[in-house]
């Protein structure tokens, strides 16, 4: 069994997947800003139905066409919205973070992880050409999503292949760098979590499997032992704070999947609201307090950011009993947006700013599609929110 740890772990864009080491990922000392762009739920192997004038568009079009538009930040003037740079031009992009469901769950007729990574890997790998405040290549930060934990482990329903680990192994040994990578064939996905950390200018940045569950808490509470209790923590993962019944593992013995019970087991804690019929829309009000109770034993995390249900949405997670406060960042998808799907002007992802020094972060809406038939359309920023990462002292 391997034992996890924390690593400081990123993409090379533009070249073959490396990690970097040194806790700030080199970063550069002439600008007191960090800038990221962030979106989820690529989904390769399904199509969106409209896209640009043309129906059934596959998604590798779709995503390429967002990762040109990624690629205009920098030079565009930021909103004067009182946000960090407000009023200013965009200068440099230093990470590109992406929240999973990379390779769409492999039901008939849909392509293989494989296929779906290879094409992922044209897109972000090898057609990202932002640049960071350092010089280099922005770097592109990943974990996974439900679609591709259940390819890897099974679904529900058949898949075909059973099973194609393709999108968790390259996605662990990119992120997390063992010294011996992963294979598909000696992949375990109870003991190879991807759970890894970093900090950038007095900044923890948090990025782990799908949803704090009470297993994955544990790997964050080592984490988090090693972290000044002044210092802002900003967590990122699939699933929003609330979470999703069926991806928690069935609690009836022997534990399966089935169409009938619907449980996923995405985590490693079982549901314990009670067996139900069916996962679908269950409450998760005990998995929810469970965290709730971490996070009032960390009052230093302070902002978090997921995909999984997805639309472009700044709010406030408050718990199931109203007693916690946590800036969260919900971002929309380019294939499955629950607005954007059906109206593609409203396609979007999210350029978060990150000062350290005053200890703030601005999440800005980045509309990428707003003219669909125009070839040089230009990215047009919607909705922002500024929020305070200071810690109160105790």
């Amino acid at each position: 069994m391997r034992k996890h740890k924390v690593f400081t772990a990123a993409l090379m864009i533009g070249a073959a997947f490396a990690l970097n080491s040194g806790k700030s990922f080199g970063q550069s000392k002439t600008s007191p800003v960090i800038n990221m762009v962030f979106s989820s739920d690529a989904h390769y192997g399904i199509s969106r139905v409209k896209f640009r004038g043309d129906s059934n568009v596959k998604s590798h079009i779709v995503n390429a066409a967002m990762i040109q538009q990624m690629n205009s930040i920098p030079g565009l003037t930021l909103p004067l919205d009182g946000g960090i740079n407000s009023g200013q031009k965009a200068s440099h992009v230093d990470y590109v973070i992406q929240t999973g469901d990379i390779a769409n769950r492999m039901e008939a007729p849909i392509q293989s992880a494989a296929a779906s990574w290879s094409q992922f890997e044209t897109d972000y790998v090898h057609s990202i050409s932002l640049i960071g405040d350092n010089g280099k290549p922005a770097k592109l930060l990943l974990v996974p999503g439900n679609h591709d934990i259940s390819n890897a482990i099974g679904f529900t329903k058949p898949l075909k292949p059973v099973t194609d680990p393709t999108s968790m192994v390259k996605i662990y040994n990119a992120m997390l760098k063992p010294a011996k990578p992963l294979t598909n064939a000696d992949y375990d996905y109870h003991t190879e979590k991807v759970n890894y950390s970093f900090d950038v200018k007095g900044i923890h940045m948090m990025f782990i499997t799908l949803w704090p569950d009470s297993a994955e808490r544990i790997w964050m509470k080592k984490d988090l032992a090693k972290v000044a209790k002044s210092t802002p923590v900003i967590i990122f993962t699939h699933d929003q704070p609330e979470c999703e019944s069926k991806h928690f593992t069935n609690p009836r013995p022997p534990y399966n999947m089935t169409a009938e019970n619907k449980f996923q087991n995405l985590t490693e804690e079982h549901y314990k609201e009670g067996y139900i019929a069916s996962a679908d829309d269950g409450a998760t009000q005990i998995e929810q307090r469970g965290f709730v109770k971490f996070l009032k034993q960390h009052p230093n995390i302070k902002a978090y950011f997921h995909g999984n249900s997805n639309w472009n949405e700044f709010y406030t997670y408050h718990g199931p009993d109203n007693d916690v406060s946590l800036n969260t960042f919900r971002v929309d998808s380019p294939i499955k947006g629950k607005y954007s799907a059906k109206d593609e002007t409203l396609l979007s992802f999210q350029l978060i700013s990150l000062d350290p020094a005053a200890q703030k972060l601005t999440v800005r809406e980045c509309l990428w599609n707003t003219k669909p038939l125009q070839k040089d359309q230009k990215v047009v920023f919607g909705k922002s929110e500024t929020v305070s990462l200071k810690v109160k002292s105790e």
